[in-house]
């Protein structure tokens, strides 16, 4: 074979199209859950991948109350935080955290898994998550996608 046709296609923003997904997030896993919308976000789930352009999808997810984790997660696990100052360590429980704002669980677990870049920043922005049905993106005519 030639190896002259072993090209590899970049993508260009040009060529992309975005789509706006609906997901609901009644009776799923935390992790599993936050895994499969960064895939989306990211965009690998399409074929004109390319790492270095924001070629994901938006991402709508409602019932974010609705959650669940498994085991003792509830508890054991905690998110901690350092104000910078001596004596500044924060802990607060997922429990804690779900009865405050249970938005951003799901929003914390989705922007660990992003890249911690620009581009992440900019991914990070076509998540939407809501607390029960309504959303205001309902122009935007959003496909639902089923996890299971």
């Amino acid at each position: 074979m030639d190896s002259l046709s072993f090209k590899t296609n970049s993508g260009s923003k040009y060529y992309l199209s975005k789509r706006w997904l609906l997901i609901d997030a009644t009776d799923q896993s935390l992790g599993r859950l936050a895994s499969t919308i960064a895939k989306i976000i990211i965009g690998k789930h399409k074929i004109i991948f390319t790492p270095h352009i924001n070629c994901g999808d938006h991402i709508i997810v409602i019932n974010a109350e609705k959650i669940s984790l498994k085991g003792n997660n509830w508890k054991n696990r905690k998110y901690i935080s350092y104000t910078g100052y001596p004596g500044g360590k924060k802990c607060i429980s997922v429990f804690e955290q779900f009865n405050k704002n249970p938005i951003v669980i799901l929003e914390k677990a989705v922007k660990g898994m992003l890249p911690k870049t620009r581009l992440g920043n900019q991914l990070y922005k076509n998540l939407h998550v809501y607390v029960g049905k309504n959303h205001k993106h309902v122009s935007q005519t959003p496909i639902v996608l089923n996890i299971n």
